[in-house]
């Protein structure tokens, strides 16, 4: 029985054929423009962040040598030290390649050998940079497990599926800029059939908002049980914020108590952007007034107002994700915008839509978020 013969022919490149559109799954021109445009700015930006106190030097000489410096500063001191010994050493390998490394060896007889070693080094560099790239990889993959196990714990403090108000209809969404986000939004019901109505906004994006988030939230409903005044509340937030967020944490909040049978609506406002309430008449109002968010200063300064929804009316309540967020052409999407789609009315479910239609179209579809995003329309169903 004859040796199998190894495949060639056409089977062969199709093999070759299917490798090569696996490997570049998912490849689009826009990410090829990306990765040497906006991402190697950001790179560079995120590189040269501990070294922004040294101005850049005139001519085009010093300036490439300048960001050269900058750059590999930049990498090394971003990796371990025995991580960053292997990147000067994968360096200096890839300088002897260059350099063309030979040495000569003094036989018998007269005889000289001559060998290049620049090939060796070149070996050598390139194995030392694809070990340490790939224990930078596994690394990420395992910060991004993390992120994926906290994302899941955030997912739960917020509200998933239909939400149910006996005689009203909610739309409600929430995007992240991250893995995890600093929005927060609620429906939680109070004693005596009253619903705590609820939007956060932890300062920044990213693990460490999300983890200001968890805790305002877990502070939200331990105040609810012994005494949900708003700005009992906002107080109880507060002190946590101040106890456990550090100097440059904040958040801002919104907290209404809604009576769904009345439409009755106690609310107070901290630094948060000011809801719509969309009047059945098309009239539009602001609830809330300026004040700073909860977190910034020891003393908080709480006004308690309140308001009552009538039957067709609409309250809009949003994150400064949404007015702030820019469309392609570097414009923000802006509170007149806003008020505008707002004032067009429509149940909770379509206005919901309408806006983030209106956002979504300014942008590209391959943008990511700036900044996070909460929307949620209540609507009173008309009687």
């Amino acid at each position: 029985m004859g040796r199998a013969k190894p495949r060639t022919g056409p089977g062969r490149f199709r093999q070759i054929e299917q490798f090569v559109r696996d490997y570049t799954a998912g490849l689009r021109q826009e990410d090829v423009r990306r990765l040497f445009a906006r991402d190697a700015a950001q790179t560079y930006a995120v590189l040269a962040r501990d070294q922004a106190d040294r101005p850049e030097p005139r001519g085009r000489i010093r300036r490439f040598l300048h960001r050269a410096r900058t750059v590999f500063l930049g990498l090394s001191y971003k990796l371990s030290p025995p991580r960053r010994l292997l990147f000067a050493f994968a360096l200096l390998a890839g300088i002897l390649g260059v350099t063309g490394s030979r040495f000569t060896v003094a036989g018998a007889g007269g005889v000289h050998l001559e060998a290049n070693a620049s090939g060796f080094w070149y070996f050598v560099s390139l194995l030392a940079l694809v070990y340490l790239l790939a224990m930078e990889l596994v690394d990420r993959v395992l910060v991004r497990d993390e992120l994926e196990v906290a994302r899941g714990v955030q997912r739960q403090l917020l509200p998933a599926g239909e939400v149910e108000i006996p005689g009203w209809s909610v739309a409600h969404g929430y995007r992240t800029a991250n893995e995890v986000g600093g929005d927060y939004y609620a429906f939680l019901p109070v004693a005596g059939g009253r619903i705590a109505v609820v939007a956060g906004d932890a300062s920044g994006h990213g693990m460490a908002a999300g983890l200001v988030m968890a805790l305002a939230s877990a502070a939200i409903h331990t105040a609810i049980e012994l005494d949900p005044a708003p700005p009992s509340v906002a107080r109880a937030v507060h002190r946590v914020v101040l106890r456990t967020g550090g100097a440059r944490a904040f958040m801002s909040l919104f907290f209404g108590l809604l009576d769904p049978a009345t439409g009755e609506l106690e609310y107070v406002g901290a630094g948060h952007p000011f809801p719509l309430l969309r009047r059945a008449s098309g009239d539009l109002e602001e609830l809330g007034r300026g004040g700073l968010p909860l977190g910034v200063r020891t003393d908080l300064d709480l006004a308690t107002e309140s308001v009552r929804i009538a039957p067709g009316d609409l309250l809009v309540l949003y994150s400064d994700g949404l007015p702030e967020g820019l469309g392609s052409d570097g414009e923000a999407f802006g509170f007149e915008r806003l008020r505008v789609l707002a004032r067009q009315g429509g149940g909770a479910a379509e206005l919901h839509r309408r806006i983030l239609a209106a956002f979504d179209g300014r942008r590209r579809a391959e943008e990511g978020l700036a900044d996070d995003l909460t929307l949620v329309v209540l609507e009173r169903r008309p009687a």
